[in-house]
């Protein structure tokens, strides 16, 4: 059966194929900045896919991202099937005979990427989540089989420290490869350029390193669990 495109933005590479990469959007939705993710994904040999969660709203104040994030929130099993869904899709569109795929996650994304890397851990290889561990606390990684990478702000304001602790803590109690990484002197989205309060270049730069490395020793398809 074939899926239709949900709502979101794709980029594909020159190849026109190639590994799949979920990218979950913030709070602020799917803005020019999540787009700018899925080309650079594109650019480095990825299909990429955003799913847009607010349906074509997108907030540039924090009291806007609040409201649309609320609604979201309140709503949030639409929320995981729709992500669901998009990863169904994204997978048929890169073709069964891959790798699997993975799930970059800003902030609010984060949630929904723990959550698919539970409920779909036959497709999702590893998750990559940026200042968000967003309520995972008490969440049951046990089926899980991904790696995952975490990027966070050594001074933030929405993350606290206890609660990238014990989400790490979580993660290697269910036995999964895990690495965060702190970014000292950095704040929440200090790797959104549009942020200008907060974005910080040399930590976005040395995240996106990390972030391809990861995904070319996890998305390789000689890589076995």
């Amino acid at each position: 059966m074939t899926i239709v495109q949900p709502d979101g933005f794709l980029a594909l590479p020159r190849a026109g194929t190639g590994p799949g990469v979920l990218v979950l959007h913030a709070w602020w939705g799917l803005n020019d900045t999540i787009k700018a993710v899925c080309r650079r994904l594109a650019c480095s040999g990825y299909v990429a896919f955003a799913p847009d969660l607010y349906h074509g709203k997108v907030a540039d104040s924090i009291a806007g991202a609040e409201t649309l994030g609320s609604a979201i929130d309140a709503n949030h099993l639409q929320a995981e099937a729709e992500v669901a869904q998009a990863a169904q899709f994204l997978s048929q569109r890169v073709g069964q005979a891959g790798p699997g795929q993975a799930v970059i996650a800003f902030s609010l994304g984060g949630y929904y990427a723990l959550h698919l890397a539970a409920a779909d851990p036959e497709h999702l290889r590893s998750v990559v989540l940026f200042y968000g561990t967003e309520g995972s606390m008490g969440s049951d990684f046990s089926n899980s089989r991904a790696d995952y990478l975490g990027h966070f702000a050594g001074n933030d304001q929405y993350e606290t420290r206890s609660n990238v602790d014990i989400l790490e803590a979580s993660l290697r109690r269910a036995g999964r490869p895990v690495k965060f990484h702190t970014y000292p002197g950095t704040s929440h989205w200090f790797f959104e350029k549009d942020r200008v309060d907060a974005y910080n270049a040399p930590a976005a730069r040395l995240a996106w390193r990390r972030t391809l490395a990861f995904l070319r020793a996890t998305l390789a398809p000689q890589a076995t669990r």
